[in-house]
């Protein structure tokens, strides 16, 4: 049941970038023998899942593709752009992505 083929993305349509939407079509395509409710249902299990893991705290790790964690971020003073008056921004916990050594040469590859 396990395909350890690499699914060829071709170029978007959208020169910019990729969204959910057009992943879960192309996957539906290059799999046929799933349904595509099937492959939404699992794209997005695998999102909620990243996401529920790093709400939590916890680092997600795809070998070959990169690492999920989360990064503190300290409360500071910043500056209203607008008005330049200064503005005090809480400290927030945002999620990071570090690109694994697998995809970074492959994307180097490419250029």
């Amino acid at each position: 049941m396990a395909d350890t083929g690499t699914l060829q993305l071709h170029e978007s349509p959208r020169m910019n970038g990729m969204i959910k939407s057009e992943l879960i079509a192309r996957l539906a395509e290059a799999y046929p023998n799933l349904f595509h409710k099937d492959v939404e249902r699992i794209v997005n299990t695998v999102f909620d899942e990243i996401a529920e893991a790093l709400s939590r705290g916890d680092r997600v790790e795809l070998r070959g593709f990169g690492a999920f964690s989360v990064r503190h971020r300290p409360a500071r003073d910043g500056r209203n752009p607008r008005t330049g008056t200064p503005v005090s921004v809480k400290e927030k916990f945002v999620p990071f992505f570090k690109t694994g050594k697998e995809l970074r040469e492959r994307v180097d590859a490419s250029r």
